[in-house]
């Protein structure tokens, strides 16, 4: 390869890359009645070494705070307007219209969600308005020539039937062929990512007996598992649950489509009978995982060797109107108060003492 066309390879590489740079993200959940307000929140979030934000909704005041800011934004269709914005391209249009143009391109909004966790957290018959409304979405973006924002939606672990070993992996059998084949066909179509959450806290806390924590907050330098179908070697229970959505996509005929991290962290706190939620862990846990997903040149998963993942750590604060057990109210890196929980940086540029 010449000199020149070496320079054009690269320079080639740099621009197609520059979207999915390993920079890490926060969550910012707006589940309290304590929290400060959004002009004091984007400071925080600059303080903590976020890159890249990502809100439950599209907050006017949170894109107004966010504006002329250089973070990422990535902002969400509600799940209860899915259903009737899969049917109607006008709702979409409009939608896009009320929540997007008034802010574009001051405030860089580069990621919309539709919906979020919805085969998880919402009634079937909402599942199958995903896509169509995914469709709608896309082309309302296309209308206007918003044609950098990539459009997805979030997914839980729970959308697997089968997850162990990771080469197991397999989306159930009612979601499969109705909803996830035509959702990657859409994703790989659009070059756009899918969005997944993953939580090691929670198959370790059902199962630490077999499962070891060190394993769980990537400490272990001598605890490997080796899958008997694809050799592939882990050292970690989060590559384990990546690397079975992977599979799962491959058996869907879609090995290709790109993992976005759209949650991950640790409970600092939770009720009296959760073991493992605790602030040394959170610590432990956030501080590994983001060391992993900024890591240059980037590490991957032995599935997909070297690639980058990137990710949205999960959360800003501790959010105490969340429903559900303790620890759904304890993921934040901060207090409401603003003051950090333990010492963090999502840049991954500060050592861990």
């Amino acid at each position: 390869m010449g000199l020149l066309s070496l320079f054009f390879h690269f320079l080639f590489l740099s621009i197609s890359s520059g979207e999915i740079s390993s920079q890490v993200g926060i969550n910012y959940g707006q589940l309290g009645d304590n929290l400060p307000s959004p002009e004091k929140s984007v400071k925080l979030i600059q303080s903590i070494g976020a890159k890249r934000v990502k809100i439950y909704d599209a907050n006017p005041d949170i894109l107004n705070a966010l504006r002329g800011t250089d973070l990422q934004v990535s902002i969400m269709v509600p799940n209860q307007h899915l259903t009737n914005i899969s049917t109607n391209q006008k709702l979409a249009d409009s939608w896009i219209q009320s929540n997007i143009l008034p802010f574009y391109p001051k405030v860089k909004i580069r990621y919309l969600l539709v919906g979020n966790e919805v085969i998880s957290s919402s009634p079937k018959e909402i599942w199958y308005s995903i896509v169509p409304a995914m469709r709608k979405i896309k082309n309302a973006l296309h209308t206007h020539r918003l044609n950098k924002i990539k459009v997805g939606t979030s997914m839980a672990m729970d959308v697997l039937e089968s997850s162990f070993p990771p080469s197991n992996g397999t989306f159930r059998s009612e979601i499969a062929d109705p909803i996830v084949k035509p959702m990657l066909q859409f994703l790989s179509r659009t070059k756009s990512f899918y969005f997944l959450d993953v939580y090691p806290y929670f198959p370790w806390s059902t199962d630490s007996n077999n499962i070891n924590l060190d394993y769980a907050l990537f400490v272990s330098r001598t605890i490997k598992y080796t899958d008997p179908v694809s050799n592939l070697t882990y050292s970690n229970l989060f590559d384990q649950m990546v690397d079975s959505v992977i599979f799962a996509m491959e058996k869907l005929g879609y090995p290709d489509v790109r993992i976005w991290i759209a949650e991950t962290g640790w409970p600092n706190a939770g009720d009296i009978d959760q073991i493992g939620a605790n602030i040394y862990n959170a610590a432990t846990y956030n501080r590994n995982v983001i060391k992993k997903l900024t890591a240059k040149p980037p590490v991957g998963t032995p599935a997909r060797p070297g690639r980058v993942l990137p990710s949205f750590i999960f959360a800003l604060y501790n959010e105490n109107q969340k429903p559900g057990p303790g620890t759904e109210r304890h993921f934040g890196l901060l207090y409401p108060n603003g003051s950090n929980v333990y010492g963090i940086d999502l840049s991954g540029k500060t050592p861990d003492s």
